[in-house]
């Protein structure tokens, strides 16, 4: 008898039991204060750089821990458990790096996931822009070959960590003339580019300790070396991207639902009305477990996408990843926010203030649904699966 594809390891039990200790000693103390000061954790980065959990899927071949996709969920999942802010470090420094794993030459991966994985440098991702968000192939940011260089010009718009990264994976326009998704390439650009700048700080929601801003590309000039593959084929890197970094969306969802519910879970089991607890009040048992139950299934569905992921990014083509991670993606961050309503909900008044930190988890909670493609899109994205 076999186990599921997806069942965690021992080690990844290890794993979760050291990134928790991690997070409620380091990271889940000062989340509330990160997010009313919207300043990055420069604190927290320096401490999963310690304990080499900043990068975790980067190989061992370039410095890396060399772990594999489950276990970069369940990093992801038990930091964003305290602060979904400081989970966008694990989970934006492989959203940037996946393009160069997937198709960059082993010049550029030598060089940019080595540093990646000292800890010298994140690396963030530039896809969007201001006219171009779900329709990604539409977007306007070219890059012009110029002798053994390109030049760049664009604006790529909800950058996350801008201006915090060194590194940026940008798409761009190559070859206007071949129509949308075939023209575009993929570079890596640094931050120290002459005509790099960024916009100012988005005033977000949630997510406030993670600043996201516009990447201003004004006649940068880079190195043809520092393109991503063979030219043309960005938009397929692109899309490849994200059929494994969905995942770690999936997974961020899910450690902001689970903060959610286990401190829902205390507070009832302490707060009395009517002279007893009302975690007894079979109502709020009914909302506990449907929250527990939601939780649970998006779980299973994210570990299993995890599992396919891993195998297709050791070259064991998946047909059902797309699917998969659109699925995980949309069941995940849909079930973070009904859970963390109802967790503001069981805590009533006091839910709805800052003295308890549901309210920044219902607020983090939303653009789960709406990053790394709108769950809207991810649905046409599971239809289109279906229908092929």
């Amino acid at each position: 008898m076999s186990f599921p594809l997806y069942a965690p390891a021992e080690e990844h039990d290890m794993l979760r039991e050291t990134v928790r200790a991690l997070a409620d000693e380091k990271i889940a103390p000062r989340a509330a204060q990160a997010d009313e000061a919207e300043e990055f954790p420069w604190d927290v980065y320096k401490a999963l750089v310690a304990a080499d959990l900043h990068a975790i899927h980067v190989p061992e071949q370039y410095g890396g821990a060399g772990g594999d996709a489950l276990a970069a969920v369940i990093v992801i999942e038990e930091v964003a458990r305290a602060c979904a802010s400081s989970s966008l470090i694990p989970a934006v420094n492989k959203l940037g790096t996946v393009p160069i794993m997937l198709s960059a030459s082993e010049e550029l991966k030598q060089q940019y996931l080595s540093a990646v994985a000292r800890g010298d440098a994140m690396f963030s991702y530039a896809l969007s822009e201001p006219e171009a968000g779900s329709d990604a192939a539409g977007m306007k940011t070219r890059a012009v070959r110029d002798g053994d260089h390109y030049v760049l010009n664009g604006t790529k718009m909800w950058i996350t960590n801008a201006g915090v990264s060194e590194y940026y994976t940008v798409m761009a326009v190559t070859d206007p003339s071949a129509g949308g998704a075939r023209g575009i390439s993929a570079f890596v650009v640094e931050k120290s580019d002459e005509g790099v700048s960024f916009g100012p700080k988005e005033r977000k929601l949630g997510i406030k300790a993670s600043p996201t801003r516009q990447v201003i590309l004004e006649d940068v000039r880079i190195p043809e070396s520092r393109m991503i593959g063979a030219p043309g084929t960005g938009f397929k890197t692109a899309l490849a991207t994200l059929d494994h970094t969905r995942v770690t969306i999936a997974a961020q969802a899910l450690g902001i639902a689970q903060g959610a519910l286990d401190y829902a879970v205390g507070y009832v089991k302490e707060r009395k009305q009517f002279g007893k607890a009302i975690a007894d009040f079979q109502g709020v048992q009914f909302m506990l477990a449907d929250m527990a139950m939601k939780l649970e299934a998006a779980r299973q569905l994210t570990y299993h996408a995890a599992a396919k992921s891993e195998l297709a990014m050791k070259g064991q083509p998946q047909k059902d990843l797309t699917f998969l991670s659109s699925a995980a993606k949309c069941a995940a961050s849909d079930a973070a926010m009904e859970i963390t309503v109802d967790a503001v909900q069981l805590l009533g008044g006091y839910g709805y203030t800052k003295d308890f930190p549901v309210e920044r988890m219902m607020r983090d909670a939303k653009i789960t649904q709406i990053y790394e493609g709108t769950n809207q899109i991810q649905r046409m994205v599971m239809a289109r699966q279906l229908l092929k």
